[in-house]
């Protein structure tokens, strides 16, 4: 499998650390709110990224963090009149649900900046032991950027150009406006945490640092997040990370693009930014995790109603394709048939144009792509006069779950049972078509309807479906 790997600015093979295993380290949300599309790009990403290296074998050990205290977290609590662990908590649980939602599954370890304050603690204190770090005057802690002679080598921007930009804010104490905190002494009312300069509380870049330390060790294979947080989080991550522990954080570095809305950046001073809660509310989850990966990840992508209305039409077919072959496979009969060998064999083709794509630097569109013609071939094959055997319907179903498995484009639910009562009015209906009584069936297909059953003749027999 090659990566675009941001460090090098080039796609590489990915050879893990260990052999047969691979630590990533996704950033997560602050959790002060609920989380916006912008957020839910990076989440269905590094989910696909963490499924794919599963497919293929790979023991993944997947680490996404929430920064659990900060300044955001501090102010909504104030507005509330509460305190940050009650602001947290509320929106870890809200982000919970937004993440089940889109299909994302639970990381390995989700650890919390408050979890890991003797981490933080230890790798502040190396900082200033080693001289690249100091205590201002406050009880701050800030790190010496100008020390670092790699810093800027992720965002390869020339040092040069960061001094440029970097500024002093008002109650600053730091000695270069480059500088940047890694512990923040508390204000009045402040939560804080003892520490050997100050009561106080980490900085933000710090928190990764030591949770991936902590959890997956001094170097990891793949670090992940937006496009960005390159610079300054990502490219802070690796000055702190590298002068404490002497050796590289992490080898591959990979940042998914942008989101536009109506083609306009999506940016909160804009005002046209969209929570997950909110559109999934009008369209649901599924439309919107494949608008999110429906292209490259590394390319920006374009929200709109009309982008994700067209998504909704096309995961439709991707759902008919899977009932379809579920009710052929409930009306095949036993006994592969001539020629169903070279159909299993056509059919493979797809999975070899699957991980083609998805070996090409996680190449989502191109995989979706794959699937979209696996169903295509389905279809033929299930619509055909000559009726595909049990053992044909059940090759194609396997090989239609093994990669929806891996990217999630439609979630596979269990059918709900026909209850005693509807299974007699289907029978009834079919027994009224047989003596062409038309008005008994309209009125019992009506019936089913109200109760959300639609059903189809089929000269297979009847099929139906819950429509929600």
């Amino acid at each position: 499998m090659k990566i675009y790997n941001t460090l090098t600015r080039k796609k590489e093979e990915f050879v893990p650390l260990k052999e047969g295993e691979a630590k990533i380290y996704a950033c997560g949300p602050t959790v002060y709110n609920y989380i916006h599309i912008g957020n839910a790009r990076p989440l269905c990403i590094f989910d696909i990224l963490r499924r794919y290296m599963e497919y293929r074998g790979l023991k993944v050990t997947f680490v996404q963090n929430f920064t659990d205290v900060d300044d955001k977290i501090i102010n909504k609590a104030n507005e509330e009149g509460t305190d940050y662990m009650t602001i947290s908590e509320r929106y870890i649980a809200e982000y919970k649900t937004d993440a089940q939602g889109l299909g994302v599954k639970e990381a390995s370890i989700h650890p919390r900046a408050t979890e890991n304050i003797d981490e933080i603690i230890s790798i502040v204190s190396g900082l200033i032991e080693k001289g690249y770090a100091y205590v201002a005057s406050n009880g701050d802690v800030y790190f010496s950027p100008l020390k670092f002679d790699e810093y800027g080598k992720l965002s390869h921007q020339p040092i040069e150009d960061l001094e440029a930009g970097a500024r002093i804010s008002v109650g600053e104490v730091k000695e270069n406006p480059m500088d940047f905190a890694l512990w923040k002494a508390a204000k009045p009312g402040e939560p804080y945490w003892e520490s050997p300069w100050s009561k106080g509380r980490p900085g933000w870049h710090i928190e990764c640092s030591a949770m991936a330390r902590r959890y997956l060790g001094e170097t990891i294979d793949i670090h992940g997040g937006g496009q960005d947080l390159i610079f300054p989080h990502h490219e802070n991550e690796v000055a702190q990370s590298e002068c404490c522990n002497g050796v590289p954080f992490a080898r591959y570095w990979m940042h998914n693009g942008y989101i536009n809305v109506d083609n306009v950046k999506m940016s909160k001073s804009l005002n046209n930014f969209f929570t997950v809660r909110d559109v999934a509310e009008k369209y649901g989850y599924e439309p919107i995790r494949y608008l999110l990966i429906s292209s490259h990840y590394r390319s920006p992508i374009n929200y709109s109603v009309e982008n994700i209305e067209q998504c909704k039409a096309a995961l439709e077919r991707l759902h008919n394709c899977y009932d379809n072959l579920v009710f052929a496979l409930s009306k095949a009969e036993s006994g592969e048939k001539e020629g169903e060998a070279e159909i299993k064999a056509k059919l493979d083709t797809h999975r070899d144009d699957f991980i083609k794509a998805m070996d090409d630097d996680l190449n989502t569109a191109d995989a979706i792509s794959a699937i979209f013609e696996l169903a295509r071939d389905i279809n033929t094959y299930t619509a055909a006069s000559n009726a595909p055997s049990k053992e044909l319907c059940q090759y194609a179903l396997n090989l239609f779950n093994e990669l929806n498995d891996v990217i999630g484009v439609i979630t596979i639910k269990e059918e709900k049972s026909l209850d005693e009562e509807i299974e007699a009015l289907i029978a009834e209906r079919t027994e009224a078509r047989k003596n062409k009584d038309w008005a008994t069936a309209d009125r019992i297909r009506d019936e089913l309807k109200a109760r959300h059953i639609v059903i189809e003749d089929t000269p297979q027999g009847i099929k139906w479906k819950y429509e929600e």
